[in-house]
C-alpha cells in the first residue's frame, strides 16, 4: 500500500531551485532513510511534501485537508523547543489532538502509553517537560508524534544530538513501526544508522533523487563519494549492514 507519494516535486526559493523533479513513493512497511549533504533539500522537500511550503508538482499528502492529512501522517520537525511547563504527559497528549475531539478517551490514553513505553519515558510522565535536558525532550517530542499513531510518520533528523543509547532506542523503534506495517520517512545524517535500520536509502543531492536502493547498495555505490566527499567502510554483521566513514576524498 502507497502511504507517500510525490510526483515530479519541486521548490524555488527567491528563484534559486531546491527541490528538483522529485519522484518518489513509499510503501506500508518501509523505514525509507533520506540522506545527503547539509542543503541538499531534505528538509524542504518533507515541508512541500506535507503541504507546507508552495511547491510545483504533486503530493499525495498536500492534497488532502488538514484533519485528514494530521490523521494520515505525523511530523516529527529537526526544531525541538518545548515552551510551557507541562508535564511530559500532557505534551505526549497533543499527538492525540488529530484523532479525536480534544477529550481524551480510553483509546488516546493507550496510545500515550504505548508512546511513552517505546520510548523509555514511562518513568517520566510526570515530570515537567522544560525541566527535562534536551535530549530528553527530544525524546518526549518523538513520544508526541509516535502517539498520533498515524499510517506514516515523517521525522526530520530525530536522532540529532542524543545519546548513543536515545539514538538507538529511536532508530529501533521506526524500524520496528515499519515491521508493524507503518511507513516512515527519517532524515538522517548518521550513515552508520541508516545502514543498520533503514530499509531503503534515498540520496539527495542539489535538490535531486540520486540515489534509491537498499542500503548496501547506497553505501557501495562510487556516486556515494561524489555526494559526500568521503570514503568509507561497509561490512555485513549478525546485526545488520554496519559503515564507517574514514577519509575525506575532496
Amino acid at each position: 500500500m502507497t502511504l507517500f507519494s510525490l510526483d515530479h516535486l519541486s521548490v524555488r526559493r527567491a528563484g534559486k531551485s531546491v527541490v528538483d523533479d522529485v519522484t518518489l513513493s513509499v510503501q506500508a512497511g518501509e523505514c525509507v532513510g533520506l540522506i545527503g549533504p547539509n542543503g541538499a533539500g531534505k528538509t524542504t522537500l518533507m515541508r512541500a511534501a506535507l503541504g507546507l511550503l508552495p511547491h510545483e508538482g504533486s503530493s499525495n499528502l498536500a492534497r488532502l485537508p488538514l484533519g485528514e492529512r494530521a490523521r494520515q501522517a505525523a511530523f516529527l520537525p529537526q526544531n525541538r523547543d518545548i515552551h510551557w511547563p507541562v508535564t511530559v504527559d500532557a505534551v505526549v497528549a497533543l499527538g492525540r489532538a488529530a484523532q479525536g475531539s480534544g477529550k481524551l478517551h480510553a483509546e488516546d490514553r493507550r496510545a500515550i502509553d504505548r508512546a511513552l513505553a517505546r520510548m523509555g519515558l514511562a518513568d517520566y510522565r510526570d515530570r515537567i517537560a522544560t525541566a527535562l535536558s534536551g535530549g530528553e525532550q527530544a525524546r518526549v517530542l518523538i513520544a508526541r508524534a509516535l502517539a498520533q499513531e498515524t499510517p506514516l510518520l515523517l521525522a526530520d533528523e530525530p536522532v540529532a544530538g542524543l545519546d548513543p543509547e536515545a539514538q538507538l532506542r529511536t532508530m529501533q523503534v521506526f524500524a520496528d513501526l515499519a515491521r508493524e506495517g507503518r511507513g516512515i520517512v527519517v532524515s538522517i545524517h548518521d550513515l552508520g544508522l541508516a545502514a543498520r535500520f533503514c530499509t531503503r536509502l534515498v540520496v539527495l543531492h542539489h535538490g535531486r533523487v540520486v540515489l534509491d536502493a537498499p542500503p548496501r547498495e547506497v553505501l557501495s555505490d562510487p556516486r556515494l563519494s561524489e555526494v559526500f566527499g568521503i570514503r568509507g567502510f561497509l561490512a555485513d554483521t549478525p546485526d545488520g549492514p554496519v559503515f564507517q566513514p574514514m577519509a575525506v576524498t575532496r
